[in-house]
């Protein structure tokens, strides 16, 4: 695309107008996406080791940005944009809703793969994806089957809050040691803004746009 039919501020960014290209998306997720799979304890799921598994497609930007993300956000056809919280100017485009995940996010990489080492994350994501598609993660053994890539992806879950042998314990175990360590299981990747505290979890407050589906 000719130089010309950009803005000023459109040069600066590396950013196209109009459609992203695919080959354009790709890259930017190389840079600054994340695909990650939370595990926490949760005393009212009564199947697998009473864990909730919540894989999710992230972009993080600054507030400056958010055009971009809505563009993505049109691009791919699903997800939400939201503020990390009420005091930050960090955004976040996440995409958790596992049939949004089956249709969109999943087949697009499986045919524009990653060129970064997001690449393995993304495998072992899908993995994960299709996997609670089939029900596996209500089985003991099936749950045992997605946690294990699951803790290996984002630099082998060395930020996660639960270790993996507080997930794998005994169903009442897990539990009581939920109950020790109340909250949400972070996953932090290595995003490279200074932004302090973030976790890879969708953001949740000042919601802006769109809604996903139930998965």
């Amino acid at each position: 695309m000719s130089s010309d039919n950009r803005s000023g501020a459109d040069n600066q960014q590396g950013r196209p107008q109009g459609i992203l290209a695919p080959n354009y998306v790709v890259g930017f997720v190389d840079g600054e996406g994340c695909f990650c799979v939370s595990i926490r304890p949760h005393p009212t799921v009564r199947y697998g080791s009473r864990c909730v598994i919540g894989p999710v497609f992230q972009i993080y930007q600054h507030r400056d940005n958010l055009a971009l993300l809505e563009r993505l956000k049109a691009f791919f056809g699903c997800g939400t944009i939201a503020s990390k919280g009420p005091q930050s100017d960090v955004m976040t485009y996440a995409v958790s809703g596992r049939r949004d995940l089956e249709s969109a996010i999943i087949p697009f990489f499986e045919r524009y793969p990653l060129q970064s080492t997001k690449q393995d994350d993304f495998v072992k994501f899908r993995q994960v994806v299709l996997a609670m598609h089939s029900k596996a993660h209500r089985t003991d053994e099936g749950f045992r089957m997605i946690v294990m890539p699951a803790f290996s992806m984002n630099k082998n879950g060395k930020q996660r809050k639960y270790k993996l042998e507080d997930i794998l314990a005994e169903p009442s175990e897990t539990v009581r040691r939920a109950s020790v360590q109340a909250g949400d299981d972070p996953v932090r990747s290595s995003w490279r803004h200074e932004e302090g505290g973030r976790n890879d979890r969708p953001a949740t407050q000042l919601s802006l746009s769109g809604g996903n589906r139930d998965a």
